[in-house]
Formats: C-alpha cells, structure tokens, sequence
C-alpha cells in the first residue's frame, strides 16, 4: 500500500489549511491537485476507503479546527460560559446563552449528515471529474449570492443593546461582542438552515464556509457576520468529525503515515490559523467575487482537462 511522504503531507497541509476556511472547498482540492500531479503524487494521494491519504486528511482537519479554537478562543470561552448558565438557571436571556444555543442546534443536520452520507458521496464522488463540476458550481453559488442576496437594514449596525445584561455598568465592547449580538438574533430556523446548508459540503468541490456564508448572506446577514457565523458553525463539526475518525489515523496500515502526518497537520495548523486572520479582515469590507471567479475557472479547467 501507498504511504504519504514528508514533502507530499506538507504540501498537503498547506492546501487543507488555506482551502478548508477559505470558499474554495478542501476536499475539491485534495482530490484536483494529486490528479494534476499524476504520477507518485497520484498514487499515494489517492481517495478511498481505508486509504493512508484519507487518515492523514482527517488530522489535519482536527489541526484546522484546533486553529479556529486557538483563533477564537476568547469567543468560545464567552460562547461555551453562556450555554453552562442557561443550562444551570434553564433560561435564555443574553446573547451570549442564545447563540450558544443557535450553535448547538445549527450543527445537528450537518452532525446527522456525515454520519449517514459521507463515506457513501466521498467513495461516489471523490474522484476528479465530479470534484471539478461541484467546484464550478460552487463558484456559481457564490456569484449568485452576491449578486441576488438581500440584506437586513440593521445587519452591520453599529449600535448595539447591552440592556439585556446583568450589569448597566459602561464597559468597552469588542467588535466581536457586537457580531455575535446581531447573530444571536437570527431566528431558531434561520440558524438551523445555515447550518444545515453545510450538508452540501460533503459534495467534494462544495466548500463548507462559501455555502455556509451564502445561505447566511441570502437570511440578510452581512459579509462579516456571515463568515463569523460560518467560522463558528464550523469549528465543532471539522473538530468532532476529525476525533471521530482519528483511531484510523493509528491502524497498523498506517504507522508508515503518522511522521508526515504530524508534518502536515502542524502545516495545516498554521495555514489556518493565517487563514482565518486574514479572512475576518478581509470580510469586513470585501466580498466572494474573487473567490467565486477562481472556483469557475479551476472547476471548469479541471473538467476540461479530465474530461476531454
């Protein structure tokens, strides 16, 4: 059986950690790029059941995740503090205990998904020609969105309401604060259907935050809120979904694995947590266009390629 080398992983992991956050779809990737390559590269970066490629995959998922932690760890803190108190006094009155719960229930389609779904699409679809057509279409996704989505006339407001708080007290608010704020308002059902627009992301080509973002962006949130959301929604997903399969990672098959996959996961690591500063930045002011314009071109390029 094939192994993952050094350089293969780190290569790897690079990819994983850039194209896992942003809305390029990691999976479309880690398929494309070893077809691309052909020769060794295709042979040990393979997809398939049981296969060395896949076990290292997922520890460089539980690495992006443990990115996003270290990323918004003071949000977690505040997140995973309110969903503690509401449990203890059994209400739901800040908006921190609210989108705790928008949180908890938002990941339960997507939880449900992959375990019913995605060995069954991976071993179907994670193959180059399929992976081009849903990264093309996920850039079409997301030139719609920017172009038909509406948004809500307080969705980057400015001025948020503290009154609900324990304390009247004035303190310094972050702008984080004020994001999860205006999220916590979204109603039960709109949080559930954005995170159940993740689903669509165990389709390889369809990237988990661009789908994620759009069916924000079509409830009215704006670009930044949006991609908080998604960032969010995301961390338990890839961080429980990696742990899940982790033992495959130690599977006798694999030891010849476990270096480069430490390798590319402490590449991944890094990657994402670059990735994610820079993504929160760049959606405060920015949009999916240029996202949306690579995803055609890739897609349909690979298609061609593969294809003809």
């Amino acid at each position: 059986m094939s192994t993952v080398s050094y350089l293969e992983a780190i290569v790897v992991g690079a990819l994983q950690g850039v194209s896992e956050l942003f809305p390029v779809s990691s999976l479309g990737h880690s398929i494309l790029l070893p077809a691309w390559l052909g020769g060794q590269w295709q042979r040990d970066l393979s997809i398939g059941k049981d296969s060395p490629y896949l076990a290292v995959l997922v520890a460089m998922h539980v690495a992006t995740a443990l990115a996003l932690v270290l990323f918004f760890r003071k949000d977690w803190v505040r997140i995973i503090g309110g969903l503690w108190t509401s449990l203890r006094h059994r209400e739901v009155r800040t908006p921190d205990q609210r989108l705790a719960w928008l949180l908890v229930l938002a990941t339960i389609p997507v939880g449900l998904a992959g375990l019913l779904l995605e060995g069954l699409l991976r071993d179907f679809l994670g193959k180059p020609v399929p992976s081009a057509i849903f990264l093309a279409l996920n850039g079409g996704v997301l030139y719609a969105a920017e172009k038909f989505s509406r948004r809500r006339p307080d969705a980057e407001a400015d001025t948020v309401d503290f009154s609900a708080e324990e304390t009247l007290v004035m303190r310094a608010v972050s702008t984080e604060e004020a994001t999860d704020v205006r999220l916590a308002k979204l109603r039960v059902g709109e949080a559930v259907l954005i995170g159940a627009a993740q689903i669509l992301a165990l389709l390889p080509g369809i990237s988990r935050s661009g789908i994620t973002m759009v069916a924000g962006l079509r409830r009215g949130l704006g670009h930044e809120d949006a991609a908080r959301f998604a960032f969010l929604l995301a961390t338990p997903v890839i961080l429980a979904a990696g742990v899940l399969k982790m033992p495959t990672l130690f599977a006798p098959e694999n030891h010849a694995s476990l270096g480069p996959a430490l390798a590319g996961s402490v590449v991944a690591g890094i990657a994402s947590y670059i990735s994610v500063r820079f993504l929160t930045g760049y959606f405060e002011t920015r949009t999916l266009t240029p996202f949306a314009i690579y995803c055609v071109l890739a897609g349909i390029g690979s298609l061609l390629f593969f294809a003809v």
